[in-house]
């Protein structure tokens, strides 16, 4: 249980410190929030708990699948506020179309294995 709480602390620590510098520059923090911050705390905790070559393979390959709906998040949100769509219906509108990718890329993946 110890270690789940130590990857929780981590893991949340980077994730309010990324927040946290987005306040004071939103360059910088959009450069530490574009590394694959929890992809890379995921293979660190996957090596670290399994040391299975053939799982990280597969898991990053995965994941570099479903990079690729992730990205209309970004593309649909300044869009939608940049015609005058207010924050939360933009959020919205961005977050059902990555939602509705992601179904997309699954459904040509194969679904969850």
């Amino acid at each position: 249980m110890s270690q789940f709480l130590l990857k929780t602390l981590i893991s949340a620590l980077l994730i309010a410190g990324a927040s946290e510098l987005a306040r004071r520059s939103t360059i910088a923090g959009a450069l530490l929030v574009s590394l694959p911050l929890t992809s890379l705390l995921a293979i660190g905790w996957l090596w670290n708990d399994t040391h299975d070559s053939a799982r990280i393979a597969a898991f990053t390959t995965e994941t570099l699948w479903l990079v690729l709906p992730s990205l209309l998040f970004f593309v649909v949100l300044p869009l939608a506020l940049r015609f005058g769509m207010g924050f939360w219906p933009g959020f919205a509108l961005a977050t059902a179309v990555t939602v509705i990718a992601y179904a997309g890329m699954l459904a040509v993946r194969g679904g969850f294995a």
